[in-house]
């Protein structure tokens, strides 16, 4: 799932993807929100018409075409993440560290082709000062 601006806020690994694993990530994705979204983007994998359908939200998906691509291709870099990585002993151990990669990836993720280099520099300093705050380390 991708907000408007960009940002990549859950990255969840399933084995199956059935109504009932679509029905728990469409809970997670939700109970965080507050407010009840305009519309909800999937794919046209019927688990999610049917997830929706069982929590009463089917009227607000919209499948239409390439609406889904923006959500996709924020998952590209997770996805080469995941064929270099394949050594995982568990499913847990790949969600833990896409989880924290997530939140890395959205700090420097620095969208350079919106923004001059002068700007652009200034957003990796803050970017890697905040990083050295969270580690707890110096600069180097």
């Amino acid at each position: 799932m991708t907000i408007r601006s960009g940002f990549t806020p859950w990255f969840l690994i399933n084995l199956r993807s059935n109504r009932k694993a679509a029905l728990r990530l469409i809970r997670k994705l939700l109970k965080n929100q507050g407010v009840r979204p305009e519309r909800i983007v999937t794919d046209r994998l019927a688990s999610y018409g049917a997830a929706l359908r069982d929590i009463g939200l089917s009227d607000l998906q919209d499948v239409g075409g390439r609406k889904n691509n923006r959500a996709e291709c924020s998952h590209v870099p997770i996805r080469r993440r995941e064929r270099k990585a394949q050594r995982f002993r568990s499913i847990r151990s790949a969600q833990r560290l896409l989880s924290a990669y997530g939140q890395i990836y959205n700090l420097f993720n620095i969208r350079r082709h919106l923004t001059s280099r002068k700007t652009m520099k200034i957003f990796r300093n803050r970017a890697m000062a905040d990083w050295n705050i969270a580690t707890s380390t110096g600069a180097r």
